[in-house]
């Protein structure tokens, strides 16, 4: 099949702003990581005009799709895991194609996982988690005990992605096969979820206990993305001032949640400022931990 695909991609290689080229090839019949094409071919480029090109082949009843990534989208998606296959494509596609070692140092630091790259997934899927967890909660208590089901099977999700990275993994498609090897006793929640003969409300109780216990233990570390960018100036901040720096983009639309959440655990500190409004306060943020 690469020897098919060859005149493709050495065509691509030849171009200067091409950084390298990996073939992912189809192992099973169904294939979410190829998206049941038989073969992935993706060229990783530098300066594009178009950020991601997608074409699609056909040749001896077999399919393949191109994709040619410019490298700052590429990074995107492996920090913020917006495109989840992109990880995969990189760890376990075969190169064909390296400019000065593009792909093997791209390799390497998937494997490394560097710690601040771990610090703010960590934080995404944690602002996700509270967010499910408190979506949940409500829905029990509001007696919707399937939809309080389903929110918890989320809730879990973002558990088990977590502990992942916790671990020093990238999460993959298949989470829970790799939870059941790196963190069993995630895995044993959902196991207990899914499995219980108990009705689903029971399920949901008892497992909103230990999904906040789980919650609780891991907010200082989860947390470190966003309380080490609130004390990197001693003025308390504005939600609006956090909303909108850089940094926290991946996970804005949780922030609010999250921030209510560490409040409530005394990690932050709620600063307030007067207004014209008599009696009322503008409210702004600064860590309460030493960091």
């Amino acid at each position: 099949m690469e020897d098919i695909l060859r005149p493709i991609y050495q065509e691509r290689a030849s171009q200067k702003n091409t950084l390298g080229v990996l073939i992912i090839e189809k192992k099973k019949p169904n294939s979410p990581v190829t998206d049941n094409f038989d073969v992935i071919l993706l060229i990783i480029v530098k300066e594009a005009e178009q950020p991601w090109y997608v074409k699609h082949y056909e040749f001896n009843d077999k399919t393949a799709a191109m994709h040619i990534v410019d490298e700052t989208l590429l990074t995107r998606w492996m920090d913020t895991s917006t495109f989840r296959r992109s990880v995969e494509w990189i760890i376990y596609g075969k190169t064909v194609f390296d400019r000065n070692e593009y792909i093997a140092n791209l390799k390497e630091q998937l494997r490394n996982f560097p710690q601040e790259k771990r610090e703010l997934k960590m934080a995404m899927e944690f602002s996700k988690l509270i967010r499910s967890y408190m979506e949940s909660k409500d829905l029990f208590e509001s007696d919707q005990h399937l939809d309080a089901y389903s929110r918890m099977l989320h809730s879990l999700h973002y558990l088990a992605r977590l502990a992942i990275i916790e671990k020093g993994y990238h999460p993959e498609i298949t989470v829970w096969n790799q939870v059941k090897r790196i963190d069993p006793e995630v895995y044993k929640l959902y196991e207990e979820l899914i499995k219980s003969n108990e009705d689903p409300g029971k399920r949901v109780e008892l497992m909103l206990l230990a999904v906040e216990f789980a919650i609780r233990s891991r907010a200082e570390n989860c947390a470190k993305h966003l309380l080490n960018i609130m004390t990197s100036r001693e003025e308390a901040w504005t939600f609006g001032e956090l909303k909108v720096h850089p940094d926290i983009q991946p996970y804005t639309l949780e922030l609010s949640s999250t921030i209510e959440y560490l409040v409530g655990k005394g990690m932050i500190e709620v600063v307030q400022s007067e207004t014209k409004g008599k009696g009322v306060f503008h409210r702004k943020y600064k860590t309460n931990v030493d960091r």
